[in-house]
This record gives C-alpha cells, structure tokens and sequence, in this order.
C-alpha cells in the first residue's frame, strides 16, 4: 500500500537541549516501520535562525535535503559544509554531526533513514524526553519525539 503524507499538516514535536539554548528545533515523523515504511524513516524538521539540531550520532545512515532556509553542517572532523534550498547530503553511520541554521528564515528540511527502527544519540539530555536518546516511536521502551 502507498502511504501518502501532508507533511505541512503534521503535529511537529518541539525539542530542545536542556542546557543548551541554542539547541532548538522541531520535527515529525512523517513515515516509519509499521506507519507507511517497512525497511525506511522519513522526518520532516525545521530550525528557527540561530538555533542548531545539536551534536548527535545516528544507528543508520541518513540522507537529508534541504527544502528552504540556510545552514552551516558540522562534522566530527571538525570541517563545516554550507547547505541551502536543494543541498543534499548522506551522512555514514556512525558520523558525529550537527546543523545550524545560519540564515534569517526557518531552515526546513527532510530527513530519509535506512531503517524501520532507529535511535539518534545526542550529546546534550534533550528535552521534553529528558534523554540523550531519541529515536522512531516504533521501538519498544525507548523514547521516541
């Protein structure tokens, strides 16, 4: 079955760092194993200007694209890669990254995972979950946003 989502209808989850005010962001599932995926995850995100995702590492690859807004991506090597509207990118397992919006508009982007299941581990306790962890709602006894 084709599962088709209005990601501009979807409910974003607010997520910040809890000691860190420039982590700030907020995103929604847009697909997952059991809701529209069997083997992928797609996230829909957006990053107000002069916040950023927070330093993280993900379980599975991740391909992003870039829908609108500016940003500047970081990586544990310690090089930075400027993205705007049509940038994308794939990030390896398991690459240490960030992104921060560096523009004035809302950085709006879309995230495709290789996986039905995954978790994200952030260096910051991220908030409103109050853990390093955050991941699909599909795993069981883990937090999902």
């Amino acid at each position: 079955m084709i599962s088709i989502v209005d990601s501009t209808k979807l409910a974003r989850t607010k997520v910040s760092g809890e000691d860190d005010q420039t982590v700030r962001w907020a995103g929604a599932f847009a697909a997952f194993g059991g809701h529209g995926a069997t083997a992928s995850s797609t996230i829909v995100y957006e990053i107000e200007p002069g916040h950023r995702l927070g330093w993280h590492t993900d379980a599975t690859e991740e391909t992003q694209y870039i829908i609108s807004g500016t940003g500047m991506l970081h990586l544990e090597d310690g090089s930075s890669h400027a993205v705007g509207p049509g940038s994308v990118f794939v990030l390896p397992t398991p690459l240490r990254h960030d992104l921060a919006n560096t523009g004035k508009e809302t950085l709006r982007a879309v995230a495709f995972f290789a996986a039905a299941m995954f978790t994200q581990t952030f260096d910051n306790v991220m908030l409103p979950v109050k853990s390093h962890v955050l991941g699909t709602p599909n795993r069981a006894g883990e937090v999902a946003y």
